[in-house]
């Protein structure tokens, strides 16, 4: 039995460390597609749709007729029950029926006809409002691809730092080893070899700096595309090199101004709050309305009806209307003012918006370049001193900073590219078109 317990501890011990170190490589479309279907802010903006949609059809349920039913059955206490009929004055020896319970039932039917407009306005409003909540839920789809592709680029960014650090750690563990053997041969100053094993630990420190940055990313990546938080993801990069856009500025700026989701939504809204006046300005007109009915009493020993059917037509006039509708209407007229500038206001940030990523873009592909140059000059500097030291040309400090600058050099060109990519996006967004552009 002892046996048994072990063989079951064991095995579900190699299968939390499985579990553990689950790996999964993943591209960028791949990572989009699983932030999109997992994403809980997505989710959310479906909810609302759905009660827009459940709005809308609540307007137009109010084209459909009233009907109401009542019922009600009385037990009565010893009524006095005087007829005044003819039958009765000639019949004075006859005694007074005896009624103790009463029953009856009613049917209202009513169809509105005509309300001043108020179903209608309410109906066009509420389409309005539908739209902008559909709008709102693409720009919160462009967000999540956004946030996503940003994740990708931070967890590329912390992935790369992780392996440039380790490399350079590699590196100088490695000198210091050469280095100690110098040492030992009175061929190097034991001041010399302490500065080369300080580096090294020095970059050891800045490692594990980098493996706690690199696990942060892909922790927050498990978490935005639903995975689980044990999976460690392997980014496959092809295909997210740069690409040839040859659009200037003002191209991004008409671009935005026409396919922003957000300017779309608030013009929708602006278009709701005119009904809204309309609405308002409803209330003041008369209601027509087609009305019919259905009516049955039973009173044992008195009275029975039934097939009493009505039909007919009402007309209803809120007079006070006329002094009480006015301020309603200058708050909706109010509202439509508000949007509109509001508008404008968007108009103006979309434009700062779009100019601030661009100019973003640009200084980060300039940074490439200029990052691009600096790589080169580091190399080619550690390849002197390096050749310079080997024959004691150079000091440990010279090689030592000429290692730093080209570590430093690596990682300003690796982060320079993946900043670039994305401020590329970021620009692709406020510009209204990043979902355009995901699909070419």
């Amino acid at each position: 039995m002892k046996h048994n317990y072990f063989f079951i501890v064991l095995f579900l011990l190699l299968t939390t460390a499985v579990s553990a170190q689950e790996k999964k490589i993943i591209s960028l479309n791949d990572a989009i597609d699983l932030g999109i279907k997992n994403s809980k802010q997505l989710k959310n903006s479906q909810a609302k749709i759905d009660e827009a949609t459940a709005a809308l059809q609540e307007a137009i349920e109010k084209k459909l007729p009233n009907a109401s039913a009542s019922a009600s059955y009385l037990r009565l206490s010893s009524a006095n029950i005087d007829l005044k009929s003819s039958n009765n004055n000639n019949n004075n020896g006859g005694s007074a029926p005896k009624v103790n319970q009463a029953l009856y039932g009613m049917l209202n039917l009513s169809l509105p006809i005509y309300s001043g407009g108020r179903i209608r306005y309410g109906i066009e409003s509420s389409k309005f409002l539908k739209k902008a909540t559909e709008l709102d839920a693409e720009v919160d789809k462009d967000e999540v691809v956004q946030n996503t592709i940003e994740a990708f680029a931070n967890l590329f960014k912390a992935g790369s730092q992780a392996r440039l650090v380790k490399e350079n750690l590699l590196s100088a563990q490695q000198r210091v080893k050469d280095l100690s053997n110098l040492e030992k041969n009175g061929l190097l100053a034991r001041n010399d070899l302490l500065k080369a094993e300080l580096q090294s630990s020095n970059v050891e420190l800045n490692l594990l700096d980098a493996e706690n940055n690199l696990e942060m990313a892909n922790l927050n990546m498990d978490i935005m595309l639903g995975l689980p938080v044990t999976t460690t993801l392997q980014l496959d990069t092809a295909g997210i090199e740069r690409k040839n856009d040859p659009r200037v500025l003002e191209d991004y700026v008409k671009a935005a101004l026409v396919q922003r989701k957000d300017k779309a939504a608030l013009e929708y809204r602006r278009q709701a709050a005119l009904s809204g006046v309309n609405t308002v300005k409803a209330d003041m007109r008369p209601s027509i309305q087609l009305t019919g009915g259905y009516i049955a009493v039973d009173v044992p020993n008195l009275v029975t009806i039934t097939n009493a059917v009505n039909l007919g037509v009402g007309v209803s006039y809120n007079i006070s209307s006329l002094w009480k509708t006015k301020s309603k209407i200058k708050q909706a007229e109010s509202r439509v003012q508000q949007l509109s500038i509001n508008e404008s206001i968007m108009e103006d940030n979309i434009r700062l918006q779009v100019s601030r990523n661009y100019l973003t873009l640009t200084s980060n592909r300039k940074k490439i370049e200029v990052y691009a140059k600096a790589l080169e000059q580091a190399t080619e500097n550690y390849r002197i001193v390096k050749n310079k030291f080997d024959n004691s040309l150079a000091t440990t400090t010279e090689l030592l900073e000429a290692d730093v600058a080209l570590l430093q050099a690596k990682l300003a060109f690796t982060l320079a590219k993946a900043d670039a990519f994305v401020a590329y996006n970021k620009l692709l967004q406020t510009s209204g078109i990043l979902a355009t552009e995901l699909k070419k």
